[in-house]
């Protein structure tokens, strides 16, 4: 088993999660004694191992799906922002035009975590160079969810209902979107 992390907190029970790359944290309550935590953590050692089994399928996975786009040289990266930038900055001079809101920059990363981020205080907008690997109308709705956040900067009814409003399949798009990354098709 792999290293394990406990950390000793204000709860009233002993609990497992699992991280996003596979380490096992455990907390328990302040005062719990140490050989009852590795009692818990023996007895879910079955469920540890399957679930750190599971994570390490979907990071196969979605390294799979990033390996598709090839950023290793500057050349690479600076090819792919263009054509990135070639479909992104339409969307958003359209898009801008009807929400009545313009992003004072917007930059593009290798990021992996998130499609786009939207920094309200500077009104600058950032994309993944990832969304290359999405169909276009999903590329749309990353765009107009960040423009959205330049009117509101959280997830309220609000905001979905400037989403439904310039984009009724968003809901639809962030489906596909969320299939797409997680590799759950045979073809691509």
């Amino acid at each position: 088993m792999s290293l394990i992390s406990v950390t000793y907190r204000r709860t009233s029970r002993l609990s497992i999660r699992i991280g996003k790359h596979g380490e096992v944290r455990v907390s328990a309550p302040l005062g719990m004694p140490k050989q009852e935590v590795e009692k818990f953590i023996e007895e879910h050692k079955d469920w540890i191992a399957k679930a750190q089994q599971r994570t390490a399928e979907r990071l196969a996975k979605r390294n799979k799906f990033l390996d598709q786009l090839t950023l290793t040289t500057r050349q690479e990266i600076k090819e792919a922002t263009d054509r990135l930038n070639a479909i992104i900055l339409p969307l958003v001079e359209k898009y801008s035009e009807s929400m009545h809101v313009k992003p004072k920059s917007i930059q593009y990363k290798a990021t992996i975590s998130r499609w786009g981020c939207c920094q309200t205080r500077t009104k600058g907008i950032q994309f993944s160079i990832y969304l290359l690997l999405l169909p276009n109308w999903c590329i749309e709705h990353i765009v107009v969810h960040e423009l959205a956040h330049l009117l509101v900067p959280n997830h309220s009814p609000k905001f979905y209902a400037i989403m439904d409003e310039h984009f009724p399949r968003w809901r639809e798009a962030r489906k596909e979107t969320a299939r797409i990354s997680r590799m759950e098709q045979d073809d691509l």
